[in-house]
């Protein structure tokens, strides 16, 4: 079976506590769809309390259970519901991916007295002040939790930066300790060194908190028995630290744990293979280069040569290695990394992801169920914000599921309309995919001997004409102006 991922929230999904129990109640709905994956947000409490989404990690151990920050459950629920809402889905033999923030940590419990040096927030190799002794809250120890499932404790020491000093203006600080000065190596040279990215940065140099992260993924996974891990701002975290980090957690595990990275580089290629690169294959990576192509290609209409949809993209350099997307919590409208594919688009974005043979899409939550939202534009005014269910993507969601296999024979020739066809396989039937972002168009696409005769109909329902294979195997298979059309045999 095809393997298909959903990712099951958004950066403004419904809090109090209700996302847990939505995702058990889907369960056997997603299986229907071909869903074989949920990727669910960090499900530990963050320093918001009830209102975080969980990307300002505070307990990694308190999944819903202690009262901490205000709140027992998460904003998505209680441990309880999260267990249960696994093993619902693994009842429909839907995998469970895991949000894992091991950059960071944030809403330390005690300030701590230490000397750090400022540095220049453009070019963080930039040392812009002499040595100065700071205070901060680095100091963690989990009173509503108390010591169980662990005692370790955080100090300054398990940090290399922090971008809070008590009584002195925001700025970023180069914590001293004893791997000196200098920020974790990274893969590339952006704002000099982009170890830090916020709150208090992780020190992974530091033995204790390594040997700490490891003993917490092995707690993490026989607590909850999960399939695969998300691995969140690859950018900011040491790659040699999640080499031994995932070594670890699958030997201790004793499961091929499946892991996709969030290294966000649009356009930047080389940057995603570099990474792979010097990881060793450990990991898959989200392909953000060709999330910027479906976002250009739907700002630029009929201008955009759709033969160049997958140029510069993981996907087409290296699919085993690819999660291909459309959009996500952070391209969304009014994010930081805001980069939406209009609405209009989708359709044949999806089908560009979801009805071919590489990577391994991931389908967003907004995209299957819609939004809404209000939320501060970068002016500063409040927007309300209306995300529509992609038009189709249910019925392409059981394509994949049942009609894309086999052969792929690609039809490109055009600049505004691309087609393809699966050929199927001993077990299913193919299919016929056409998109166009300009005119109608009608492809002859060569479906292959054994379909001579047969008809094909449009899942999309975009036309109520039927398609006929012709005695040398090929139809002709139509597309409304801008959109998609799937067809499958009658």
């Amino acid at each position: 079976m095809n393997e298909t991922m959903i990712q099951f929230f958004h950066w403004y999904s419904e809090g109090d506590g209700k996302l847990w129990k939505e995702a058990e109640k889907n369960a056997q709905y997603l299986a229907e769809l071909g869903i074989t994956s949920v990727w669910f947000p960090p499900a530990y409490k963050g320093t918001a309390g009830g209102l975080s989404i969980g990307y300002d990690a505070y307990d990694l151990y308190d999944l819903g259970e202690f009262d901490q920050k205000g709140t027992v459950p998460t904003k998505y629920g209680t441990k309880e519901d999260y267990i249960k809402a696994i093993k619902a889905l693994k009842e429909q033999n839907i995998k469970v991916i895991v949000d894992i923030v091991l950059g960071h940590k944030a809403g330390g419990d005690e300030l701590e007295t230490f000397k750090a040096l400022k540095v220049d927030e453009e070019n963080r190799d930039k040392i812009i002040s002499g040595e100065i002794e700071i205070q901060s809250y680095t100091k963690f120890t989990f009173p509503g939790r108390g010591k169980k499932y662990s005692d370790f404790e955080w100090n300054y020491t398990c940090f290399s930066g922090v971008d809070y000093a008590e009584g002195m203006d925001s700025h970023i600080f180069k914590i001293k300790n004893e791997y000196g000065t200098d920020w974790e190596e990274m893969i590339d040279d952006e704002k000099g060194n982009y170890d830090y990215l916020m709150f208090n940065d992780v020190e992974h140099r530091n033995p204790f908190v390594r040997e700490e992260l490891n003993n917490w993924a092995k707690w993490y996974f026989d607590e909850t028995d999960f399939d695969g891990v998300r691995l969140d701002a690859l950018k900011h975290i040491s790659f040699d630290f999640y080499k031994e980090w995932l070594t670890l957690l699958r030997s201790n595990s004793g499961k091929n744990i499946f892991a996709v990275g969030e290294y966000w580089a649009p356009g930047y290629l080389g940057l995603l293979q570099k990474y792979i690169d010097v990881t060793e294959g450990c990991m898959s990576l989200f392909d953000s280069s060709l999330q910027n192509n479906f976002h250009n290609a739907s700002n630029e209409g009929d201008s955009y040569d759709l033969r160049r949809i997958f140029d510069e993209t993981l996907t087409q350099a290296d699919p085993l290695h690819s999660v291909s997307l459309v959009d996500n919590h952070d391209t969304q409208p009014l994010q930081d990394l805001e980069a939406p594919v209009e609405q209009w688009f989708k359709p044949l974005a999806y089908a560009l992801i979801l009805l071919r043979k590489d990577g391994y899409p991931c389908v967003f939550y907004p995209d299957l169920y819609g939004a809404h939202y209000v939320d501060k534009d970068r002016e500063g005014n409040d927007q309300e914000i209306f995300l529509d269910k992609v038009d189709g993507i249910e019925e392409m969601l059981k394509a994949r599921k049942d009609h894309a296999y086999g052969e792929q024979r690609d039809y490109f020739e055009d600049a505004n309309c691309l087609g393809w066809v699966r050929e199927g396989d001993d077990e299913h039937s193919g299919c016929a995919v056409v998109l166009s972002n300009k005119e109608a168009y009608e492809k002859p696409m060569e479906m292959g001997e054994k379909y001579i005769g047969k008809t094909f109909y449009d899942v999309l329902g975009r036309f109520e004409d039927k398609v006929t294979i012709d005695e040398n195997g090929w139809g002709n298979f139509p597309v409304p102006a801008g959109n998609v059309s799937v067809w499958i045999e009658e």
